[in-house]
């Protein structure tokens, strides 16, 4: 079930220097809070993409899957969620227990309140209005494991690569002018507190990487199929020509 409660987090310099191999810290969804679910991911040209509407509000929902508290950073079109500062990695983010989730629903305003996130013409998007539109379009979770003595212990040449080669693999994808951005939205209550948390390593354990469209945008790139409406009866010759094969 996920958190009621977020918890924004200060994290402070890494100790190890770099990341730790395992499994995907985290499974990242976004939620349609207007519509009241979970919006289907659809992988094309080397992204996972989501289909966005006009006006409807929604979450990042980030679920732990890990033994440890991980730390997600979380940027929307280019903008840090917590902090408002164009965004990095380095910067806070949600700590979340393991097995547990937290639902980003906005742009934290102060530890009480959010701006909820919706989706928005992109000039009217919280980053175009604020002087940056360039990365309209996307949003990121940069997650990261804490520091214990078996993170302390593990081969770290093999994670670098690793999460170089993901980080590599996505900066490849397609990147086509933004029709929807994310929007400064209505105020509402959302508690939060600030807690220590130290990073396991420098680099992100993983980077999870979604695009956002128009479902009418993502028709036309052909990263949603179209689906062919079905047959109302049966065709006798619905392509025979020639002479019957062997079967």
């Amino acid at each position: 079930m996920a958190k009621s409660i977020p918890m924004a987090c200060l994290a402070i310099a890494a100790l190890l220097p770099a990341a730790y191999a395992r499994a995907p810290a985290a499974q990242v969804e976004i939620y349609d809070r207007t519509q009241q679910e979970v919006l289907p991911q659809y992988r094309r040209f080397g992204a996972r993409w989501i289909a966005g509407e006009t006006g409807h509000e929604y979450a990042v929902r980030i679920r732990n899957r890990s033994d440890v508290r991980i730390l997600a950073v979380v940027s929307v079109d280019g903008v840090n969620a917590v902090t408002g500062e164009t965004a990095s990695p380095a910067q806070s983010g949600y700590v979340i227990e393991p097995g547990d989730s937290v639902s980003v629903a906005g742009w934290r305003k102060s530890l009480d309140r959010t701006a909820a996130f919706v989706f928005v013409d992109p000039a009217q998007s919280y980053a175009a209005r604020t002087g940056r539109p360039d990365d309209v379009g996307v949003i990121g979770v940069a997650l990261f494991r804490e520091r214990t003595a078996q993170v302390a212990q593990a081969k770290q040449k093999v994670a670098d690569a690793n999460a170089g080669a993901q980080r590599s693999a996505e900066s490849r994808a397609a990147a086509p002018t933004a029709s929807i951005g994310t929007g400064h939205g209505r105020k509402e209550h959302s508690p939060a507190h600030w807690t220590r948390f130290e990073r396991a390593s420098r680099t992100p354990d993983s980077i999870v990487t979604l695009r956002y469209e128009s479902r009418e945008r993502l028709l036309a790139m052909g990263v949603i199929p179209r689906v062919r409406p079905p047959r109302t009866h049966a065709d006798p010759f619905p392509a025979a020509h020639g002479f019957v094969p062997d079967p």
